[in-house]
Order: structure tokens, then sequence, then C-alpha cells
């Protein structure tokens, strides 16, 4: 087992006994993202609820020209959670990279996408990094002295809440190097019932998605959760502009984690996930307040998805 791994596991198991213990009843999202997990989100991509993967890829294949021109060639694109990398196949064709560096959590599946985009683009340096990027990261020293693209696409900045996503784009911008451009994806607010029914698909697959991270805590964490005992549940909230998915219990279980006791009653929640949507001033104020400076916006026709191209200008301090 590497460093990386036994941080991982270490950390892991603190947000969980934090959840329980201090009785937040709360578990950050990104513990979703194992093997299987990592997996059943690829499935749900291709779901019909599931309209930001395909808005999002449109954008990508569309706006290539327009990618290149403004980026410029010969470039390390820096992709940030990188998955399966299915999307990245339009930029890295686009833009003409000098090296393609996907960082993510899980290893195995990381290893896995690197090595299958490896296949189609075999000229490229391509040094898959396993590490957590919501700190910042240590990028191999073959790119050191290249400018560099982030890539952040899937919205996935919508997971987090206010304070930690300008957390994550101030460590996206030391991480990159000031000078560095950042293209990435904000889901738009829309009608609430479009919504919901992206994060709450008529098949479950978004419910086994949930799910999955009790599989996880079980196998992992030596748990013995009653995972049948409980559903998966995804709201809209108007007031903090963001779905969230919670895990609620459907009658009163007792399990335990790590040799812990631990009980919840009938209809108590576990809040798993936020996806918040953005209207355009909501992402702009926010990349400035974590470092970054606004350049061009792409948008679908219905306004449902943007992706932004954003610079790591030179820190002013003052108006």
């Amino acid at each position: 087992m590497d460093m990386t791994t036994t941080l991982v596991d270490h950390t892991f198991r603190k947000d969980v006994r934090r959840c329980f213990e201090r009785q937040t009843f709360a578990i950050p999202a990104r513990w979703l993202y194992d093997r299987r997990g990592s997996e059943l989100f690829e499935e749900i991509t291709e779901l019909p609820e599931y309209y930001p993967t395909r808005t999002e890829t449109k954008l990508l294949e569309a706006n290539g020209d327009a990618f290149a021109a403004a980026v410029g060639p010969k470039r390390a694109v820096i992709e940030f959670g990188s998955g399966s990398s299915t999307k990245t196949p339009h930029l890295l064709k686009a833009i003409d990279p000098a090296a393609y560096v996907p960082i993510d959590i899980s290893g195995e599946f990381l290893e896995h996408s690197a090595s299958q985009l490896q296949d189609e683009f075999p000229d490229l340096p391509i040094l898959p990094v396993e590490a957590d990027f919501m700190k910042r990261v240590e990028l191999p020293e073959a790119v050191a002295d290249m400018p560099k693209l982030g890539f952040f696409p899937g919205s996935t900045i919508g997971n987090m809440i206010a304070r930690t996503s300008v957390d994550l784009l101030r460590f996206m911008r030391e991480t990159l190097g000031e000078g560095a451009q950042l293209l990435i994806g904000f889901d738009r607010i829309k009608d609430e019932q479009i919504l919901v029914n992206a994060y709450d698909d008529s098949a479950g697959v978004t419910a086994q998605f949930s799910l999955n991270l009790l599989d996880r805590i079980n196998r992992e964490l030596d748990g013995n959760i009653p995972v049948d005992k409980f559903r998966h549940v995804a709201v809209w909230s108007d007031i903090y502009a963001r779905i969230e998915i919670y895990l609620e219990a459907q009658e009163d279980v007792e399990f335990s984690i790590d040799g812990a006791a631990h009980a919840l009653v009938e209809g108590q929640r576990l809040h798993i996930e936020n996806s918040h949507k953005y209207g355009l001033r909501d992402a702009r104020l926010m990349l400035r307040a974590g470092g970054w400076t606004p350049l061009h916006e792409w948008s679908d026709e219905r306004d449902y998805f943007t992706l932004m191209l954003v610079e790591a200008h030179p820190y002013k301090h003052a108006p």
C-alpha cells in the first residue's frame, strides 16, 4: 500500500467517524468515488435525465477552434478529478497540448483511464497523479516549466459549498501557477423538475451510486450498515440554489463502524452531496474570489451549462 492510499484511508475514516461521533450526519461527496462509485457515475452520465454531460460534451465538440485560439498550443493540460476522462479527448484534439496530467483520488480507476487515453494519443506524454485535488498538488517535474491549462469539467465545483469552492480555486491556482489558465464547467439554474430528475433517475442508477457509499464504509471500515434499510433522496433547495442528496433511514437502524456502535431513527438523513447551480454573475464572482479572472464563456442554446476560460492574473492589492 503506497502513502497516497494510506492517506486516503485515514482521511476517509476520519470523515466517517466525524459524521457519526460528532453527529454532523454529513459525509463529503468525494468519498462517493471509489472504483465502483466511479463506474456508476459513468453510467449516470449516459442516462436520459442527466443532461450535464451531454450538454457539456456538445460545447466541447462545437468550440474546439475557439478553445485553440484562446488557449494557444503546447500547454500542459492538468485535469482535476479526471475520472474516466471521457470529455478530455475533445479538448486535447483541439488545442495541441504538450502533455496531459490527470489527477484523481481513485488510483485504480485513474490508471485504467490513463492507459485507455494513451492508446488514443500515443505521442502525448500522459502523466497520471493519484492525489486529493482539494489541496495543492505537486505536479510531475516534466511539466514544471510548461505553460498550463487546468481542466475542471462536469460542474464538479458545484459539489462544494461556496467557502470550499473558493478554497479549491485558490489551491488550483497554487498548483498551476500565476499565468495559468483554467477551463471550468458550471451547471446553470433552471427548472426545478429538470434538476430533480437529473439526480433521481427513473432507472435508479443514481440511487445505487449514493448507496454505494454505505457499501464502501462496510467494506473499508469494518462496518455492518444495513444498506437495504436506506433510500436515496434528492431535493432542490432554492435558498442555497442546489440539489441536496441524502441517504434516509427507512426504519430505526443499529450498526457498527470500526467497532463503534451507532444508531439512526426512521426518517433520519445522512447528507452526502450537494450540486450547486449558478447564474453567470455568481460564477464570475466566485472565480474572482478564488484568484481567477474570467476571459471567455461558452453556453448552449438553452443556457443549461456554461464553460468558462479564466486566467491566474497577478494579484492586485488596490481597487
